[in-house]
């Protein structure tokens, strides 16, 4: 008869089905809940976790407060800036820092600008970083050299910097365009814009290139200075205001005051080699007042942009110009007291706005206002 098995052997059974079963559903319940997490991850973005390196999360701990609508929410309107993350993602969120530093180079295209109301060539040329005669010298086919042509719409070349801007001719040598324009070929070649072969520089015509540091003198046309007397002026030259006038009449100081009450501030081009007056600021129908006291000896419209001007003879080798008026309220060869009303400011002639064109000389010469208005 065989004997029962001993009672250990049959506890023993058990006990190992148990242990290789426990392992895996351990593991079983790990990858489940490692599944899980990955689900809320993507399911719920906004599961979020501090990171304890962040200065601001030591500098004052966050506790998050809970939703009365939903208790496993966070309310995320408290959350600090950059101090939470989704899960998922490495690294810190940084913004995007849209004020790159830039290197500075030189602009090397020529740029196409058209004018618009209130513009000025000295202001234009401030806006580019360039000199207002730069502007002047490569527009001659429209300005002409003279600031005061500008016009609303106008379309102007603009160099990308100081110098002239040439356009190449048939026959056209280097070192005599280099001359003529007190250049260096140096500069002429080394300039990136222009784009040239050092070792063989060949440009065809009508090709436009940059002569930096390149000037020339100024073909300037101006209203000629209209002293007292039979002379009076070229009728033909200057237009319908001239007048004869006689010897007599008011002496001026030679102290002269603005021509505008309130402030004294330009609305455009400043005194400069190109532009030998200055632009004040005015509103349309302000009154212009005479600087000082004389004879008027030009009082209508005139060419060359001026529109309608008033031209007073102070008596004393001194004369002033009003310019761009709107309305004429003096008439040529009238006497005028310093601060009386002469005209009223406007913008005609070529003038992309009300302001007040004036201009101080001395024994035919231009002075700057700013040197001798008080």
């Amino acid at each position: 008869m065989r004997s029962k098995p001993p009672l250990q052997e049959k506890t023993a059974k058990p006990a190992s089905l148990l242990d290789s079963i426990l392992p895996k559903i351990s593991w079983g319940v790990a990858g489940a809940m490692v599944v899980l997490m990955l689900f809320v991850a993507i399911e719920q973005p906004s599961a979020v976790f501090s990171f304890p390196g962040d200065q601001k999360n030591q500098a004052a701990p966050f506790t998050p407060t809970l939703s009365a609508s939903d208790p496993a929410a966070i309310n995320l309107d408290q959350l600090p800036e950059f101090a939470f993350q989704p899960l998922g993602f490495s690294g810190l969120k940084r913004e995007i820092n849209v004020h790159t530093s830039i290197p500075d180079r030189p602009r090397e295209d020529v740029q196409v600008y058209t004018v618009a109301a209130g513009d000025s060539l000295f202001a234009i040329a401030k806006d580019y970083n360039i000199k207002p005669e730069t502007i002047l010298w490569a527009n001659y086919d429209v300005l002409r050299d003279n600031p005061d042509t500008l016009s609303i719409g106008m379309r102007l070349q603009i160099p990308p910097t100081n110098g002239i801007l040439y356009r190449w001719k048939e026959g056209d040598r280097l070192e005599e365009i280099a001359a003529k324009f007190k250049a260096s070929v140096a500069e002429i070649l080394g300039w990136p814009g222009n784009r040239l072969d050092m070792a063989n520089p060949v440009i065809p015509k009508d090709t436009l290139v940059m002569i930096p540091n390149g000037s020339r003198e100024f073909v300037t046309w101006f209203v000629p200075t209209i002293p007292r007397g039979k002379a009076g002026v070229n009728k033909n030259i200057a237009g319908p205001g001239s007048c004869d006038t006689g010897q007599g009449g008011l002496i001026g100081s030679g102290n002269f005051r603005w021509p505008t009450n309130g402030s004294h501030v330009l609305s455009g081009n400043d005194y400069w080699s190109g532009h030998l007056g200055i632009d004040i600021a005015a509103d349309l129908g302000t009154p212009i007042l005479a600087s000082d006291s004389g004879v008027i000896v030009y009082a209508g419209a005139i060419s060359g942009g001026y529109g309608n001007m008033v031209m007073i003879d102070h008596g004393n080798g001194w004369q002033t110009l009003y310019a761009h008026l709107s309305r004429i309220a003096a008439y040529c060869g009238g006497s005028v007291a310093q601060g009386n009303v002469i005209g009223y400011a406007g913008s005609t002639g070529n003038s992309t706005g009300p302001h007040l064109h004036f201009e101080v000389r001395y024994m035919g010469g231009f002075v700057n206002p700013w040197s001798v208005v008080h």
